[in-house]
């Protein structure tokens, strides 16, 4: 899992572990050009940022990885399970109301899949076989809907994948000793997981429960039959110098990026 860095932007990506066949990578904040609040690889436009340096800072990192800005194609995110199908980059900088998902699934190596993220969790797919990629982004809400489920049923029924070829990554997210939830959220938990719930609430950081993303988002890959997985295990809101932290920056904070492409 290492760091590289690149025309000046810092970023995870995951050659180990995934086989050969993507461009992909986890955008920290360093290198762009947003002052603070956002400083500096702001790549999120509804942030209160100025919307010129955001589309800078969004080609600086797509070039950082030498895929071409045109080439993107990302949504609206509204906490959802819903999936698009793209077959062609849609690359404006403002979408269309009704483009709202949480998750893009492709089988075009000219599209760039790309997603934003501040302590919600950041899910790859790459199909081997079937040479398809995928994004979503999962907060507790996405995560209580299955967006990561819904991401391998949606390249079952577009290309025929089979869950136990997919390689996922649950890259960083705000991790349990961070993440109290109230309980209205937690009965929500225990009506999705069932027995697993237990494991999901941590209760070793206080009064209230924390909720663990990256192990609910395990729990939910392996129950759609993904076996292939890799969980970063680095928390967003413990390592502010590399990520954006919508909980621990009290919401005056930018959006960092992440995207996937086939080779």
């Amino acid at each position: 899992m290492p760091f590289h860095t690149h025309l000046g932007v810092r970023y995870l990506a995951f050659e180990d572990f995934l086989p050969p066949g993507t461009t992909h990578a986890i955008f920290t904040r360093q290198g762009g050009e947003s002052p603070a609040p956002w400083q500096s690889l702001n790549t999120g436009g509804t942030v209160g940022d100025d919307p010129a340096r955001v589309r800078r800072n969004r080609h600086l990192a797509f070039r950082a990885l030498g895929r071409e800005p045109d080439s993107m194609y990302d949504v609206w995110q509204v906490h959802s399970a819903d999936v698009v199908l793209c077959n062609a980059p849609h690359p404006h900088f403002n979408n269309p109301p009704e483009l709202k998902a949480d998750s893009i699934i492709t089988a075009n190596p000219k599209v760039t899949l790309f997603m934003r993220f501040a302590d919600c969790t950041p899910l790859l797919f790459y199909d081997p076989q079937k040479q398809a990629v995928g994004i979503a982004h999962a907060g507790w809400q996405g995560t209580l809907k299955d967006v990561a489920g819904a991401t391998v049923r949606a390249m079952q029924a577009a290309y025929g994948s089979n869950p136990a070829d997919l390689y996922a990554v649950i890259g960083p997210a705000i991790g349990p000793d961070h993440y109290e939830v109230g309980e209205e959220v937690a009965a929500r938990v225990h009506c999705v997981f069932g027995k697993d719930s237990q494991a999901l609430l941590r209760r070793e950081y206080g009064a209230k429960p924390h909720l663990d993303l990256w192990m609910a988002n395990e729990t939910l890959l392996r129950r759609a039959g993904v076996t292939h997985i890799h969980t970063s295990a680095l928390c967003t809101a413990c390592h502010p110098q590399d990520w954006y932290s919508h909980r621990a920056q009290h919401g005056k904070t930018g959006r960092f990026g992440a995207l996937i492409a086939l080779a």
